[in-house]
């Protein structure tokens, strides 16, 4: 089973209120695995700082949140999920997480197609290194990503990649999720 919650905020809110709306998404996915998500439950980290039920070691987890937008999956296997909401993106963010081909490729698109796919290709990358559990120690350069119509290509074995594009464009939700959970 893999629940997958999106938010999208009216209004501007501030960034502790985007951390609670992401733990209010959380707390609705995890219903359905019967466990209630209140103060009383315990987290760990792994040495890299991602977040685990301590008692539910079974369940998976992983949540996000931007301007304007917050994000949550929940599954038994490996998962990570990254939102963002397109803006102006940074060329030196770009030469440093991206690799040639998706350089190339943001730089032969369509100028006012540019942001969106900066944001359509980081948002994997994010969602990616976030589901294996390392965060950025992960070279982003080695998450490599494309596009053919609807179709993320990679060469990324075990994982699956989803990506919805919401608002016409304004948002962008990633999800990276492992293939196999007897696995894990």
């Amino acid at each position: 089973m893999v629940i997958i919650m999106i938010m999208i905020s009216i209004a501007d809110i501030p960034r502790k209120k985007q951390h609670e709306h992401a733990h209010s998404l959380l707390r609705e996915c995890l219903k359905p695995f019967d466990i209630d998500y209140s103060g009383d439950i315990k987290i760990s980290k792994n040495e890299y700082g991602k977040p685990s039920l301590t008692e539910y070691e079974r369940v998976k987890y992983n949540i996000s949140h931007a301007e304007g937008i917050c994000a949550c999956i929940v599954s038994e296997k490996e998962c990570g999920i990254d939102c963002e909401a397109v803006r102006p993106y940074r060329p030196n963010v770009m030469k440093r997480a991206f690799s040639e081909s998706e350089i190339n490729m943001i730089e032969k698109a369509r100028e006012d197609e540019r942001n969106l796919l900066f944001f359509r290709l980081w948002t994997l990358k994010e969602a990616y290194i976030k589901a294996i559990g390392i965060g950025l120690s992960y070279p982003l350069k080695n998450a490599v990503f494309d596009f053919s119509g609807n179709e993320i290509i990679t060469g990324i074995p075990d994982y699956d990649f989803r990506q919805y594009i919401l608002k016409g464009g304004k948002y962008v939700v990633s999800v990276a999720l492992h293939k196999f959970a007897d696995e894990i």
